[in-house]
C-alpha cells in the first residue's frame, strides 16, 4: 500500500530552523517526484518545494527561496525539507505528496498525500 508519513513539525521561534521528513512506503522513491505543500488556517494549500525522481530537478516557491532546502535519500525512501530563518508566515500544516517522475506545481497533479505535520512559528 502506498503511504506517506510526515514528521518533524512543532513550535519554532522566528529565525529558527526545523527539518521535516517524509517517509514513503509501497513504492520506489527514485521513480517519483515528491512535493512539499503547506496550508495555513483559512487559506488555500500552496506549493513550497518539489524534487524530481532523479533528484536532479528541484522547485522552490519564491517565498522560501534561500531559506528552505529539499533533499532526498532513496536508500531510506525519505524526502527532507530543511527550513531555516523561519518567519511567522511559514506557519501552517505541511504535507508531502507524490506525482510523476517530474515535479508539478499544482496540488491537483499530486495523487497521494500524507496526513501533514504542524509547524508553528511564533515568539
Amino acid at each position: 500500500q502506498l503511504q506517506l508519513v510526515e514528521s518533524g513539525g512543532g513550535l519554532v521561534q522566528p529565525g529558527g530552523s526545523r527539518r521535516l521528513s517524509c517517509v514513503a512506503s509501497g513504492f520506489s522513491l527514485d521513480a517519483y517526484a515528491i512535493g512539499w505543500f503547506r496550508q495555513a488556517p483559512g487559506k488555500e494549500r500552496e506549493g513550497v518545494s518539489c524534487i524530481s525522481g532523479s533528484g536532479g530537478g528541484t522547485y522552490y516557491a519564491d517565498s522560501v527561496k534561500g531559506r528552505f532546502t529539499i533533499s532526498k535519500d532513496n536508500a531510506k525512501n525519505t524526502v527532507y525539507l530543511q527550513m531555516d530563518s523561519l518567519k511567522s508566515e511559514d506557519t501552517g500544516v505541511y504535507y508531502c505528496a507524490v506525482c510523476g517522475f517530474y515535479c508539478a506545481r499544482s496540488p491537483g497533479e499530486f495523487k497521494y498525500w500524507g496526513q501533514g505535520t504542524q509547524v508553528a512559528v511564533s515568539s
